[in-house]
């Protein structure tokens, strides 16, 4: 699929399929008395770029009972063989950035169906953001996070099918900048798709050691300047890594800490740091403390902190953000065998506490915590990590909503402001004193869950901040509802990866000052 601009000439003449919109006039006269209710809304076609196509759509007699309401949509043949689908989206000043995204996602769909190989989206038609850049970015953004599928393993795969598709605009002055938005676009599309293929990736295939090894390849192909560190088993041996290491005990593959530096070209003392920290757990089978068969299925999800992480740093990477970005992956599966962590056991952490496990499939903390300690040492302003981190946090927001919780808040809201930029769902959770001391063991520091049934989420976010040390404004985002299976939003995968939050994090980081 390649998409291309055009200020309504040749190629969008000459397209396959055009793709226009149509808005609802309200009439808001009142009725005068006794008489017969308003008529219903006329329709705007005012926007249309394609002139000549007016007369022809007003000549049809199925244009006369069209409304143009919310994903309406009439379908007629135009003078040169072409086929037009006008679209309904409303209420103009109802309609949101977002239903834009929703609109095309459907509409592509159903044009990669059928027999298109030129597919044209008129942009001022679905200017409903009063920003040519933004509105062809909105489709851009759309068509190539619905174009996505995994489809590797199987045998018959369908035949990849070329599709061109054509922006067409109006205004010649903004040519220039809509092109720099499709670039940009792509960065961030491209590095959706490659976060999503890693948490669509089978668990036997997608071990520790690969994902390492995959990170490593993608950052040496196409992020020039960043560094890469990967460090193996014994160099965590070396960083104390006590958690870490207690759930890598079971595993076949050795675990592995990916440590990843961006610098941006007129980096100065002063210029912001930001660490990024995503657990990896490749497979999550709960260790001893096993997961039933329902709840096993579909772990191999449970590296999906990791994977969005590492997509919002390597957009932000090819956006050439303005501030310092370190990214930090602890990988590992959590399988068992004779060497697996026992509940009851207590280990050492990075950062010298003592840790009670009285859950080993309240893993993910485990890493996380010396991944942040680790993380803290580099010095950073400001840290993010994101983890799949509990199933409490499906509880508490669904599978539609991604928690946030914190030290600063300060921080929190610079992050839930990018989140409603990007129109993804972001709901801060609270992290109290009462809960810091559920966490506390009779026999250790501190313990690895606390009061069963009970604010699991925020709890878990209390057990990370007995990691995070100098003063670091630090946030968490718990993942676990919205990494995957998003039916709801047309341009996601209704099953597998979903590459939510990281439109979000690319733009706090590009935007970040």
């Amino acid at each position: 699929m390649q998409i291309h601009l055009d200020l309504v000439g040749d190629q969008f003449l000459g397209s396959d399929l055009k793709i226009l919109t149509a808005f609802q006039k309200v009439n808001n006269t009142k009725p005068a008395p006794k008489t017969k209710a308003p008529q219903a809304p006329s329709i705007s076609i005012d926007h249309w770029s394609d002139k000549g196509l007016k007369e022809e759509f007003h000549n049809l007699k199925s244009s006369k009972h069209f409304k143009a309401a919310k994903d309406e949509t009439l379908s007629f043949t135009g003078a040169t063989g072409e086929t037009v689908w006008v679209v309904g989206l409303g209420e103009k000043t109802k309609v949101s950035a977002e239903d834009i995204r929703k609109s095309v996602a459907k509409l592509y769909k159903g044009a990669k169906s059928g027999k298109f190989s030129t597919i044209a989206f008129d942009v001022p038609g679905f200017n409903v953001v009063h920003d040519e850049a933004e509105t062809a970015q909105l489709i851009s953004e759309s068509v190539h996070m619905s174009d996505y599928s995994f489809d590797k393993y199987k045998s018959k795969k369908s035949e990849p099918k070329e599709i061109t598709i054509i922006l067409g605009h109006a205004e010649k002055k903004n040519a220039a900048k809509i092109q720099k938005a499709l670039e940009s676009t792509k960065h961030i599309a491209e590095s959706i798709k490659i976060a999503k293929d890693f948490v669509n990736e089978a668990p036997n295939v997608l071990h520790s050691e690969e994902y390492a090894h995959r990170i490593e390849a993608d950052v040496k192909k196409n992020l020039k300047g960043v560094k890469i560190k990967i460090l193996n088993k014994a160099q965590i041996q070396k960083e104390k890594m006590g958690m870490f290491l207690s759930v890598n005990a079971g595993s076949a593959y050795e675990p592995r800490l990916v440590h990843l530096t961006y610098e941006p070209a007129r980096a100065t003392s002063k210029t912001k740091h930001i660490a990024l920290v995503g657990k990896g757990i490749t497979f999550d089978t709960g260790g001893y403390c096993i997961k039933p068969g329902a709840s096993m299925a579909g772990m191999k999800n449970d590296m999906g902190g990791s994977a969005t992480v590492y997509g919002a740093f390597r957009a932000a990477v090819l956006e050439k953000a303005p501030v310092k970005i370190t990214c930090i992956l602890a990988i590992t599966d959590n399988a068992i065998n004779e060497h697996a962590t026992f509940p009851d056991a207590i280990v050492t952490a990075r950062n010298g506490k003592t840790v009670e496990i009285l859950n080993t499939d309240a893993e993910g903390r485990l890493i996380l915590g010396d991944a942040l300690d680790y993380a803290c040492d580099q010095n950073p302003h400001y840290i993010i990590d994101a983890a799949t981190l509990t199933g409490a946090c499906l509880v508490a927001l669904g599978n539609q909503v991604c928690a946030i919780l914190g030290n600063d808040q300060k921080w929190i809201e610079e992050i839930l402001k990018s989140a409603k930029e990007k129109d993804e769902y972001m709901w801060q959770l609270p992290i109290i004193n009462e809960w810091r001391q559920d966490i506390k063991s009779k026999i250790a520091d501190i313990k690895n869950i606390g009061t069963p049934m009970r604010a699991g989420t925020a709890i878990g976010a209390a057990f990370l901040e007995e990691f995070i040390k100098n003063d670091v404004k630090w946030a968490h985002l718990d993942v676990a509802g919205v990494v995957d299976s998003q039916s709801h939003l047309p341009y996601c995968s209704a099953h597998g990866a979903s590459g939510l939050m990281i439109r979000s994090l690319t733009h706090l980081l590009v935007n970040a000052k």
